[in-house]
């Protein structure tokens, strides 16, 4: 059997054997071995934050932006109103997520390559008492930045005001410990730094704000709180779960524990980053960000200036050597992105250095360097 890809992506990822076989079983959804299996996954979930008996864990079919869709639409009522902290496409989906909700927003919003700033924050939540609550996304993986969420949670806790955190691409593998940075709820989902499979997210919810939220869903299967109600009574799903999905979760959250919890993911994270930073800065290549901005989950790398360089043709040709890259999603500047996260180490990311270098060669680049290098 051929080799499966190596995803160098921000998700799906590549996963482990172990994750990929136990979705080879059938499950029923009232079975108590499933029903088990749910109860230890949500618990596990909380507990990666440190909220246990703060917080709940709400399960939510679909993928990220569906729990994204499903924490807005229950937490932000008729009469509250949102501020938008954006500094790419996923605090766009947000500001989106809004419009078609019909909840009331605002929105500050910086370049692509910049963080978000707690001090304009704090103008932004002086000058608009009508704002309720603050929703930031923890690493925005247009450009792979990390957001000073700690400091965005201090103006936002200091203001009287709640917080949302889109923690999908870093939840797992960097820090957010909920007894340090208070906010109301975190969504993520079940095939980012956790590396499981597509179709499940997930919304960590502070019950007291959750309790408050009744009523409030724009949509019947996006509703968290009738959700948590149901699963708190029933310990059961309202509709069908992704139960392959969710039993393959477990077992990605078992060997995410068995590899020294978010500390552990993150610091291998922080190594693959590190071999895919410094190789391709020896092939010519830039990144868009310092490393003082840099998350460990995907890298943007500017576009070669060489003549000879065509991104299609060099994801093509890496495609043939089993490594999955990603185009670029930034109008700060032309670039591609290339990911640290899934059951990716040392050896995987040496070899794609060593793919990269070929195929520069085959297509006759002599550097990948971009414009403004190239000139100097």
């Amino acid at each position: 059997m051929a080799q499966d890809p190596w995803l160098l992506t921000p998700g799906p990822l590549t996963t482990s054997l172990t994750v990929k076989q136990a979705m080879l079983h059938d499950w029923g959804s009232r079975d108590a071995g499933f029903i088990a299996i749910n109860d230890r996954m949500r618990a596990q979930l909380v507990g990666l934050i440190g909220g246990e008996g703060v917080f709940t864990s709400v399960p939510m079919q679909g993928s990220g932006t569906f729990a994204v869709e499903a924490m807005i639409g229950t937490f932000i009522g008729a009469n509250e109103k949102l501020l938008i902290l954006i500094n790419g496409a996923y605090g766009k989906r947000m500001e989106k997520i809004c419009a078609v909700a019909r909840r009331a927003c605002t929105t500050l919003e910086w370049a692509e390559d910049m963080p978000v700033d707690p001090a304009l924050v704090k103008v932004a939540l002086q000058r608009d008492p009508a704002i309720t609550h603050v929703a930031i996304v923890h690493c925005e993986t247009t450009s792979g930045i990390l957001n000073p969420i700690a400091e965005v949670a201090e103006v936002v806790a200091a203001a009287g005001k709640r917080l949302l955190i889109d923690a999908m691409s870093a939840f797992g593998a960097i820090e957010l410990d909920s007894r340090k940075i208070p906010c109301d709820a975190v969504a993520a989902s079940s095939n980012k730094c956790i590396e499981g499979v597509p179709g499940l997210g997930f919304v960590l919810c502070r019950i007291e704000a959750l309790q408050k939220t009744q009523g409030n869903a724009h949509a019947l299967v996006l509703d968290l709180f009738d959700q948590w109600q149901v699963i708190e009574k029933t310990r059961q799903y309202r509709f069908t779960p992704p139960i392959h999905c969710i039993v393959a979760f477990d077992q990605a959250l078992a060997e995410h524990a068995a590899e020294g919890g978010v500390a552990g993911r993150g610091g291998r994270y922080r190594n693959n980053c590190r071999i895919l930073v410094e190789g391709m800065r020896r092939l010519g290549f830039e990144t868009l960000l310092p490393e003082k901005l840099q998350a460990p989950i995907i890298v943007t790398f500017h576009m070669p200036a060489d003549p000879n360089f065509q991104f299609q043709l060099f994801y093509d040709k890496l495609r043939e050597r089993n490594f999955v890259i990603y185009p670029g999603k930034l109008t700060v500047a032309d670039s591609f992105r290339i990911g640290c996260i899934g059951r990716l180490g040392e050896t995987e990311m040496t070899a794609f250095l060593d793919a990269v270098a070929a195929v520069l060669k085959e297509m006759n680049v002599a550097s990948g360097a971009p414009a403004r290098k190239a000139a100097e």
